[in-house]
């Protein structure tokens, strides 16, 4: 059965004054519709679990239901409220996920190890600290660093040199 607007009106009317058959056909009616409305908008693996959410939803909400108004935009405004609750609880999930393998210890030499290195490198100039972390964190040869940075091969060599020199003053001055 395809029901349209007004036979789904009907079974809702029905179904308010206590006709369980009415209500049940109705629930399995909007359900189809419900799959179908879902289906372009989120995935198969919680398809059901949204349209389940939805018919709860309508179950809690067919008092509020005016039988002289067409039942599909009733249903269609409650699904779109649901769907808009379901990608915010996503959302969050998403976020709450991305920050917990984001979270670090900062007791962990490893970090303390790149904290340092980046206050450092803060205290050269940038075209020191750029010749550094080509070659020195980076790995790159002085030629490529020269083709990178633009500088002669000399003058990176030179940065190097002077960078790591500055550097060693600033640790041996704490």
């Amino acid at each position: 059965m395809v029901a349209d607007d007004e036979t789904l009106s009907r079974l809702m009317a029905l179904a308010q004054t206590g006709d369980k058959g009415a209500y049940r056909t109705l629930l399995g009616e909007c359900e189809t519709w419900l799959k179908r409305y879902y289906a372009r908008k989120i995935g198969p693996h919680v398809l059901d679990d949204l349209v389940q959410d939805t018919l709860i939803s309508l179950h809690r909400k067919r008092a509020s239901y005016d039988p002289s108004r067409a039942f599909l935009p009733w249903l269609a405004a409650i699904a779109r409220y649901r769907w808009i609750d379901h990608l915010r609880k996503a959302y969050r999930a998403k976020e709450v996920e991305l920050n917990e393998e984001l979270a670090a210890d900062p007791s962990d030499p490893a970090v303390a190890a790149k904290i340092g290195l980046e206050r450092l490198m803060g205290l050269i100039p940038e075209k020191q600290a750029l010749a550094i972390k080509l070659v020195k964190i980076e790995g790159l040869t002085i030629a490529e660093a020269s083709q990178k940075t633009g500088q002669s091969e000399s003058l990176v060599k030179v940065n190097i040199h002077r960078g790591m020199k500055r550097m060693a003053a600033a640790i041996e001055e704490e």
